[in-house]
């Protein structure tokens, strides 16, 4: 405390002498030079008291105490299990089934009756409308048997190709169309 109250008098005590002896010599300078040594002096009296305020609001020296210290996160465990991975297995798409023998059905036998010609133009038309995608040779197999039933489903109905009168109507229409 002594040593604070020293210290303020004695910056008191140069900045008043400064003030009292130099402007007297100043008076003979012109109205620059005055506001110049005004403002030398005031800065002066201002970074005393600056400079005396932060000497009395210096922090406390920080003991280790204080320091605060860092503790890392805690994750914990897991909650989650070891992954897995099943293996996909193929599915074959289901399909209508076809009997052993398709040649052997009323629609196989009906559409085996017919010529060559007829029967790859029962096929082309087949293939216009969407139902059927094999190659236009002109014999029945199982692609032929899938299109001709499921465009007798979509159209009339499948029973009627489970006999042999109602397979002829059924290739005589699509062929008058």
């Amino acid at each position: 405390m002594l040593n604070n109250l020293r210290t303020t008098a004695t910056a008191i005590a140069a900045t008043l002498s400064l003030a009292v002896a130099l402007p007297a010599p100043a008076h003979a300078w012109g109205e620059r030079e005055q506001n110049a040594l005004v403002a030398l002096l005031a800065a002066g009296a201002i970074g005393t008291l600056i400079v005396q305020n932060n000497k009395r609001h210096r922090a406390a020296p920080v003991t280790r105490s204080t320091v605060p210290t860092y503790t890392g996160p805690n994750y914990g465990t897991s909650r989650y299990g070891t992954p897995s991975y099943d293996t996909p297995r193929y599915q074959p798409p289901a399909a209508q089934p076809i009997p052993q023998g398709v040649s052997t059905t009323p629609a196989g036998r009906a559409f085996n009756t017919y010529s060559l010609s007829e029967r790859r133009n029962i096929q082309s038309r087949l293939a216009r409308a969407g139902y059927y995608n094999g190659a236009i040779d002109g014999a029945f197999g199982p692609m032929t048997y899938n299109a001709v039933m499921a465009i007798s489903r979509d159209s009339t109905g499948a029973d009627k190709l489970s006999t042999l009168g109602g397979a002829f109507d059924f290739y005589d229409a699509i062929l008058r169309a």
